[in-house]
């Protein structure tokens, strides 16, 4: 799958496509039916089919404080996009900026003379140009005028599928693992490149592969039961998402504890799947009082990995 950034890099080879706009936060399945049509439109019309996200989320540039938790980051989305079938995917840059544009530089400058729009699928409650004031009768009445197509996700989805990317946000934070599993199709994760940090793991006979979340918010805090992908293999695990009270920690950040693993992870891209939540973060007297837990958590999480393992092979027996 092509990966365009900006949209200075679109070429005139891109013009003429089947096209999406929207977030497709986490991908779930309501995204994956939707983008399973989008993919036999565009074959049908013997186009490529692309989809359009904004970096960052509008949310995360007027209302910062505001704006959800991201279910995955850019890296995620694309590789999820790339499993459904998409053929390119195009992310632009959002700005004040690029908010004020008219609804008509968005549709005839980007969609129709950029991007050459021959089919568009967008959410009814989709909002674009100065003040939010373009909207979906807008681009019925342009796609009238101009010779496009455009629907709704809503009439484009399979089976009136109600899921939604909060709806999954909700089932994490309260830690109803299943089901968030049944509407991603999957177990939720955070995949990211280890990072040196303070080695304090070490020190206590629990070494840590860590992963910064950077700037992005996080949908779920707390110590869990995790699977960890490492080049293609899976190893069982514990992990803490969250700022380290303990350690004065003030950077959010994914540590996770890897059972029966020896070897350099520094640089190495990583993919945590969240099994179970053990408990929430909490900040602890000292050092010792922090180990004794860290060791409590690491059996428990043992014991579930064991028993959740167990139960997809019998599932999938």
């Amino acid at each position: 799958m092509e990966l365009i950034r900006g949209i200075h890099n679109i070429k005139h080879a891109h013009h003429g496509c089947v096209l999406t706009i929207g977030k497709f936060d986490g991908v779930h399945l309501g995204h994956q039916a939707v983008l399973a049509n989008l993919v036999a439109k565009a074959k049908a019309l013997s186009l490529p089919s692309v989809v359009m996200v904004f970096e960052p989320q509008p949310e995360e540039v007027f209302a910062p404080q505001q704006a959800p938790a991201r279910l995955s980051r850019l890296r995620d989305k694309y590789n999820a996009l790339k499993a459904v079938g998409i053929d390119r995917l195009l992310c632009v840059h959002f700005s004040h900026k690029f908010a004020a544009q008219s609804p008509s530089q968005f549709v005839h400058e980007l969609l129709l003379n950029k991007l050459g729009v021959r089919f568009l699928v967008v959410g009814d409650d989709f909002r674009f140009g100065f003040k939010r004031s373009g909207d979906f009768a807008y681009l019925q009445k342009a796609a009238v005028e101009e010779g496009f197509d455009v629907v709704s996700t809503q009439s484009f989805r399979v089976d009136n599928c109600r899921i939604s990317s909060t709806a999954i946000r909700d089932a994490l934070e309260r830690g109803d693992f299943k089901a968030a599993q049944s509407m991603l199709g999957r177990p939720y994760s955070i995949s990211g490149k280890v990072v040196h940090g303070e080695k304090n793991g070490r020190t206590i006979g629990f070494p840590t592969a860590n992963i910064l979340l950077k700037r992005h918010k996080a949908p779920l805090h707390g110590v869990f039961a995790v699977h960890v992908s490492i080049d293609g293999e899976q190893y069982r695990g514990v992990a803490n998402l969250g700022n380290r009270p303990t350690l004065s920690g003030s950077r959010l950040q994914l540590e996770t504890h890897i059972f029966d693993f020896r070897g350099d992870l520094y640089g190495k891209r990583l993919k945590v799947e969240f099994i179970d939540k053990l408990r929430n973060e909490s900040r602890f007297e000292n050092f010792a009082a922090l180990k004794q837990q860290i060791s409590r958590d690491a059996e428990r999480a043992k014991a579930v990995l064991v028993n959740y393992d167990k139960k997809m092979e019998d599932i999938n027996e």
